[in-house]
């Protein structure tokens, strides 16, 4: 029987806090009238989710002034716990000279020369904490 303990709705400082804990994020936008969903790497600066996507992509065109939205987890391997956070915001490409100066500890890393910024104000926060998600 699977457990249906309730979710705990998280707030946005929690939610912030996850999102810094998870290494890899999923962008979700519209790609010729279509949902699409893209896994990225990603970084937080303040509020804002900061990720690169080469310039010709699909997801480049997508998140350059429009609306998108992010959403990053993190499930125990047994499912019997975990954490879902979405951002949802007008995205743009991020054109300042260094945005992660001044961050300890972060730096941004292109995996590809063409690769741009994008950066993801975080306008709506939701987020959950599950428990209880395993088979007993």
């Amino acid at each position: 029987m699977l457990d249906s303990s309730a979710p705990e709705v998280l707030d946005r400082a929690q939610c912030l806090a996850l999102l810094r804990t998870a290494p890899i994020g999923r962008v979700v936008f519209t790609n010729r009238g279509l949902p699409a969903v893209q896994p990225v790497r990603f970084l937080l600066n303040g509020d804002c989710v900061c990720f690169p996507a080469p310039a010709d992509s699909a997801l480049f065109a997508a998140a350059n002034d429009s609306v998108i939205a992010f959403e990053a987890d993190s499930f125990a391997p047994d499912l019997t716990e975990g954490w879902c956070v979405t951002v949802l915001g007008r995205a743009g490409e991020d054109t300042a000279p260094d945005p992660l100066s001044g961050l300890p500890g972060l730096r941004w890393e292109y995996p590809a020369t063409d690769d741009r910024r994008i950066r993801l104000p975080a306008e709506v926060v939701n987020g959950r904490r599950l428990q209880g998600l395993g088979w007993q």
